[in-house]
């Protein structure tokens, strides 16, 4: 039976180079992949997935957070790749779950699974809630040997504290770091702000 994955992992992690290593190995065997990815992400263009390395792709689907997904459409697909799917809506990763059910199609969806607040986005969530096998992708930190497990944002070189959620941006405006990074760098701009104000 085909299953739903969650490939989740900080910033700088690899995951879209995977997913593209992912789609070639299944062309490459002449197989059918679909592409998809969320219209929010325009850092590299409407409908181009890439990664950071310099591969990239051109999105077969570009979802909104309106759309949701008709089964009879992934007919005689053979896999469903997902970039950037923190940012997908809940029902949508509900459409994506019966997919993998009937017609039976895998779906693997890559994406983050926590804000710069450390914070599950709704996409993220419910893959965590409905993913069959739930996999990360690892990252040291950009400080330390340890793993990365937070996404910290940076404006003006010092951690952003408040904020939405959801900013698009790269390596100019996030690191991937360990929780004791992240908490350093979070509680020192919180002491500086009450600093400035008081």
């Amino acid at each position: 039976m085909a299953k739903l994955y969650f490939r989740y992992g900080t910033m700088d992690s690899a995951k879209t180079l995977n997913l593209l290593a992912v789609a070639h190995n299944y062309r490459k065997q002449g197989k059918r992949v679909m592409l998809l990815k969320p219209r929010i992400d325009t850092r590299f263009g409407a409908t181009t997935i890439a990664s950071r390395s310099g591969l990239s792709a051109e999105a077969d689907l570009v979802l909104d957070a309106g759309d949701r997904l008709d089964p009879a459409d992934f007919e005689g697909v053979d896999c469903i790749l997902v970039d950037e799917a923190q940012f997908l809506s809940p029902e949508l990763v509900v459409d994506l779950r019966r997919i993998s059910v009937r017609p039976g199609v895998p779906v693997i969806c890559y994406g983050l699974r926590t804000d710069f607040q450390t914070r599950l986005f709704p996409g993220a969530a419910r893959l965590m809630e409905l993913a069959d096998r739930i996999e990360e992708v690892k990252v040291t930190c950009q400080y330390c040997g340890r793993k990365a497990t937070c996404n910290l944002r940076l404006v003006d070189g010092r951690a952003a504290i408040d904020g939405p959620s959801v900013m698009i941006g790269g390596d100019e405006q996030y690191v991937p770091v360990c929780w004791q990074h992240w908490d350093d760098a979070v509680t020192a701009a919180e002491r500086e702000r009450l600093r400035a104000v008081g």
